[in-house]
């Protein structure tokens, strides 16, 4: 039986894969970077503890798992990861550098704004008109950039459970920018805002941070459509049973290879229609209203959604 924390691992590498015959998985090819996927992981491993792999059409082939996340130098973390679930994973010698992030030195807290400053008007008129209250504001500790890289952009920071800064994500409030958004270049197998997080309630997954501030409670953004290993893998080993899957429409297949893998480890999960939107367009309560009349979702619904 494949083990469902290696593939949520190999796919936060290689993109979301296919599972074929034999417990092997196609993704795409980072060598070739074949339009198909070509590339197939067997993710159990063989007689001789290997995990063998094989493109089709570069030929490009190895027998662990540990030798293709070398060849595409995975971060340290990813080495890690793996060396906890495979058996044959060896330690990589390298030098780990600490994983560190800060925000912008430019960063100004909305909360401390100067209100005088047109800057700092369009930042706060722009969260207005993303819903965003003084209460959230403080909470998650936005800010806004008026110089620098992150010029005229929000930022939303995230922190891990110890209160510590994980990630940030910045976004635009010019009309028409050049740039929507800009993230830092780190990795985001994280657990975002987990300092806010109760593993005894239910949890709702969203996509992005401006959701979280309009769902409010115990609410995690994934920063994307993909749920990142590290968070499966807390979600699978805590004491949570409901679980909300509120993706968009464009994301439905993620969602429901989400709700497959949830069920498959005996989660209640509940898949909600966003009707078109996303939850900071819906607003705290027409989402809150949404969750209420959202009902579990069965092997049969999953089944049906699949083939619709």
């Amino acid at each position: 039986m494949v083990n469902q924390l290696l593939v949520i691992l190999v796919n936060s590498v290689l993109g979301t894969g296919k599972a074929t015959a034999r417990n092997n998985y196609a993704y795409s090819c980072p060598f070739c970077h074949h339009h198909k996927p070509k590339l197939e992981v067997n993710l159990t491993e063989n007689r001789e503890g290997k995990n063998p792999w094989h493109c089709w059409a570069c030929d490009v082939r190895g027998t662990t798992i540990n030798s293709l996340f070398k060849q595409i130098k995975v971060s340290p973390e990813k080495f890690s990861e793996l060396g906890s679930l495979v058996k044959s994973s060896k330690s990589i010698n390298q030098t780990k550098t600490p994983f560190t992030i800060a925000l912008p030195n430019e960063f100004i807290s909305v909360s401390n704004a100067d209100l005088n400053d047109i800057m700092a008007k369009h930042a706060i008129a722009y969260l207005k008109r993303r819903n965003v209250s003084k209460y959230d504001i403080l909470k998650y500790n936005i800010g806004y950039c008026d110089k620098g890289l992150y010029k005229n952009m929000i930022i939303i920071p995230t922190y891990n459970k110890e209160g510590k800064l994980n990630y940030f994500t910045a976004r635009s409030f010019e009309k028409d920018p050049y740039i929507k958004y800009r993230n830092p270049s780190i990795s985001r197998d994280i657990i975002p805002n987990e300092h806010l997080i109760n593993w005894n309630l239910p949890i709702i997954l969203c996509e992005g941070l401006f959701d979280a501030v309009s769902i409010k409670r115990n609410v995690i953004p994934l920063l994307g459509k993909n749920i990142q290993s590290s968070l499966m893998k807390k979600i699978v080993t805590s004491q949570v049973d409901k679980i909300y899957i509120a993706l968009d429409k464009d994301a439905m297949k993620q969602a429901l290879r989400f709700c497959e893998m949830l069920l498959a480890e005996g989660k209640e999960v509940y898949l909600v229609d966003l009707q078109d939107k996303d939850p900071s367009e819906m607003g705290f309560k027409n989402f809150t209203k949404l969750i209420q009349t959202t009902v579990p979702l069965t092997y049969y619904d999953l089944m049906e959604r699949k083939l619709a």
